[in-house]
């Protein structure tokens, strides 16, 4: 456990939400799989680091281990990993340099005998990029399975189903007058706080389904205004929905540009992540999961996009499994040390059983 614990708070060293640490931490990587026998390929999208390793026999079923380097900007003090009780505190602990960690860790360890093992790690997971990602790279390249398992934090349960991206950017227009007569202008800032709460209330906000009560609909960015001393006569709002499985982007977004004085200016999709449960690979994972979960394994659905679906889209089925923590994205980021050692032990579990399950 404590050489886990040790590669998991070196990887949150490194801070990956800057292009020149996702390199410093991608050759890290490489030498790491190098020093332990296995041969460590990078490749470039928009100049971002992309790594493969795989070992095996070719003609085995194969199984990706697919995740990310890149987190979300934090303090610097987040990229100081700390070890509180059962807790590796620090950026990235979560989502997801723990379940990168264990996933390096049950790569060189696992049994391969019998199954083509793939690690397949991309550097943008996070970004806002529509076209030309990682995960989609390794998919066009050839780099696939027969299964597919993304290191999402999801507590050591099965991860079915994730929503789907739909970023808006919407202008709002009002009109400009003197700061010391508001009253004569129409702020476009107060009417683009109106616009969201607007957008809250739209129909498509309360509905829900199976592994789902909601979608999720956080306003991101607002930009407005030019001078203090003047009424802000135009304001562009970024509202990040989830939207769930079973919605349609298009009937969102008539419900939105419905709204008055709202001009749709720009969108991003990613489409929603749905795996059948019922999946030979889906039910020995469970399996293997199972004895290290502690209470009843459940799948799941995760409020967060996924780039399981880069597989899902090549008809390759993908789940997110990850170990157990929280805070990811926030301030006080972490993960529980004891669950990367069940999860690596799943994921060895998993690889050693596989063969069996599919021989049913």
């Amino acid at each position: 456990m404590e050489q886990l614990v040790a590669l998991a708070g070196r990887l949150i060293s490194y801070d990956t939400s800057e292009k020149e640490a996702m390199h410093e931490a991608a050759g890290f990587l490489r030498g790491w799989l190098e020093a332990r026998g296995f041969e460590a390929v990078e490749e470039g999208v928009r100049e971002l680091p992309v790594i493969k390793a795989e070992r095996g026999p070719e003609e085995a079923p194969t199984v990706v281990l697919h995740g990310h380097l890149d987190v979300v900007p934090g303090h610097p003090e987040q990229f100081e990993a700390r070890v509180e009780g059962d807790r590796l505190i620090g950026r990235g602990a979560y989502d997801m340099k723990g379940a990168l960690a264990a996933m390096l860790v049950a790569f060189c360890e696992a049994p391969a005998d019998d199954v083509r093992l793939r690690l397949g790690i991309v550097s943008d997971e996070e970004s806002e990029e529509e076209v030309d990602r990682g995960s989609d790279h390794l998919v066009e390249s050839g780099f696939t399975g027969d299964f597919a398992i993304t290191g999402e934090p999801t507590d050591l349960h099965i991860g079915i189903q994730a929503k789907g991206v739909l970023a808006v950017r919407l202008a709002v227009n009002g009109k400009a007058a003197h700061g010391a007569t508001p009253w004569l202008g129409d702020n476009a800032v107060l009417k683009a706080i109106d616009v969201f709460r607007r957008i809250q209330s739209l129909p498509f906000a309360s509905e829900s389904s199976e592994l789902f009560d909601r979608p999720s609909i956080n306003l991101g960015r607002i930009l407005g205004g030019d001078a203090l001393n003047k009424v802000p006569d135009r304001c562009v709002i970024d509202v990040d929905i989830r939207y769930l499985p079973t919605q349609d982007t298009a009937a969102i977004l008539e419900q939105i540009v419905g709204l008055p004085d709202v001009d749709l200016v720009a969108t991003f999709t990613r489409p929603p992540a749905v795996v059948d449960p019922d999946s030979v690979f889906v039910q020995a994972l469970r399996s293997a999961a199972s004895p290290h979960h502690g209470q009843q394994l459940h799948s799941v659905g995760r409020d967060g996009a996924s780039d399981a679906v880069s597989f899902l889209r090549a008809g390759i089925p993908a789940v997110e499994f990850g170990p157990s923590g929280a805070g990811h994205h926030g301030p006080e980021e972490w993960v529980s040390v004891s669950s990367l050692e069940r999860y690596r032990s799943a994921l060895t579990g998993f690889l050693a059983e596989l063969p069996r399950h599919l021989e049913r």
